[in-house]
């Protein structure tokens, strides 16, 4: 097999990695269904194909290993979700959630009704949310039911700390609900009980993404260092049977990296409103 066929072969296994990890990082179906939106690759995302294929050609052109493509394509987006912390907006989005119960309670304390009170919050919400905010005091003065605004209101935001504060107002609306005031406290107060506890969990998260961090570097840079101070060594790589076995210890590495990216990856909660469903 020459030259030309392993570096097609190559080619077309570094696209099947990218499709299949891409896939694996698709928006589930459900949530699909919630926002009503299915999108198609956004800018970033191209941006990220575009490095991971660079990445796989650079390190073809390095090693002169046609397997080199797909590794090392698959390595950038795999290391994707170890840089930074993924908590850090819904935390931010739950702090806002809190903070605009409490707007929305000390508004109402002053006697104002509740389609009056969510409207008035929408210049004065935590930027956070303020876009979300913004959009439900516009369906309000618009003449939007009540109902259908703050539905649509927690479907933007897609939070169950917002789905619950969206069902106690929907209460009030269409049941007159006493001291919702009262109630407003204890939920924002609740919400902020959940940001300390979310804090605490992210704490202990970046530590063991840290760690995993450090691991990968190490071995990442000890391949580098032998591809670049010890071809000889490497020499036995370049066979056909050691291309498959470098396929198989990358799968263990990968396999390995993927299940300690499990232990530091936040879990979605399952939301209490979802499109079409009564309160």
């Amino acid at each position: 097999m020459n030259t030309a066929v392993l570096i097609l072969v190559a080619s077309l296994g570094g696209g099947g990695v990218c499709l299949f990890i891409a896939g694996l990082c698709r928006k589930p179906v459900d949530v699909i269904a919630v926002t009503g939106q299915h999108r198609g690759p956004t800018r970033g995302q191209l941006r990220q194909g575009a490095i991971a294929l660079t990445a796989g050609l650079l390190a073809f052109a390095v090693t002169r290993w046609p397997v080199a493509i797909p590794l090392g394509a698959g390595a950038v987006l795999g290391l994707r979700g170890l840089v930074g912390g993924p908590g850090d907006g819904a935390i931010e989005k739950l702090e806002a959630i809190a903070s605009w119960t409490e707007m929305l309670r000390d508004t109402l304390a002053g006697a104002a009704g509740l389609t009056q009170a969510l409207i008035a919050t929408a210049q004065v919400s935590p930027r956070a949310i303020r876009e979300q905010v913004g959009a439900l005091a516009s369906r309000l003065s618009a003449g939007a039911l009540v109902a259908t605004a703050l539905r649509s209101f927690a479907d933007e935001l897609a939070d169950p700390a917002a789905d619950v504060v969206v069902a106690t107002l929907l209460m009030a609306a269409t049941e007159r609900a006493h001291r919702l005031g009262d109630l407003l406290g204890a939920l924002a107060e609740s919400t902020r009980q959940d940001v300390a506890m979310r804090q605490a969990v992210e704490a202990s998260r970046a530590s063991a993404r840290s760690a995993v961090r450090t691991v990968t570097g190490f071995s990442l840079g000890f391949v580098a260092f032998m591809v670049v101070f010890a071809r000889p060594y490497l020499e036995p790589y370049r066979t056909p049977v050691g291309q498959a076995m470098l396929v198989v210890v990358a799968a263990v590495f990968g396999l390995g990296l993927w299940l300690m990216g499990i232990m530091v990856r936040a879990r979605p909660q399952s939301r209490l409103l979802l499109a079409g469903q009564d309160a």
